[in-house]
């Protein structure tokens, strides 16, 4: 899961699948990351916190990262969360890039669409319920 910062959308994409994955019994491994390396270290947004901890969800542990080329090799699927990010993945990724392992995160729901997740982070909470509304 792919976003600018790895504060907002990615982290609360990150610590939605995994809860589902959990749920369901699958042994996998979701992380998320940012395009840059603004926020490194930090946690994410507090109003991400705030909305997924009332969907049930604990996000509060997880710390922001920078994506990289090497990620290519650590996982068998990258979601861009909007037009933006996935440019920069494939500028990042240089010859590492696979076009195979990339894909919009909301083409999960709506093949082909290539539809933003929209970033909340110069709005209010509610922007950042949409966005929990949309990646669940």
């Amino acid at each position: 899961m792919v976003c600018l910062g790895n504060i907002c959308r990615s982290p609360l994409a990150e610590g939605i699948l995994q809860k589902k994955a959990d749920e369901a019994g699958l042994n996998w491994t979701v992380e998320s990351a940012g395009t840059n390396g603004f926020h490194c270290g930090e946690a994410p947004h507090h109003l991400s916190q705030k909305i997924a901890k009332a969907n049930g969800v604990d996000i509060s542990r997880q710390i922001s990262r920078r994506f990289t080329a090497e990620d290519f090799s650590q996982y068998d699927k990258i979601y861009a969360m909007a037009d933006d990010v996935a440019m920069e993945i494939k500028k990042i990724a240089g010859q590492k890039f696979n076009n195979d392992k990339v894909d919009y995160f909301l083409n999960e729901l709506e093949p082909g669409s290539n539809s933003n997740v929209p970033d909340p982070w110069y709005g209010d909470e509610d922007g950042y319920v949409e966005v929990y509304k949309l990646i669940d």
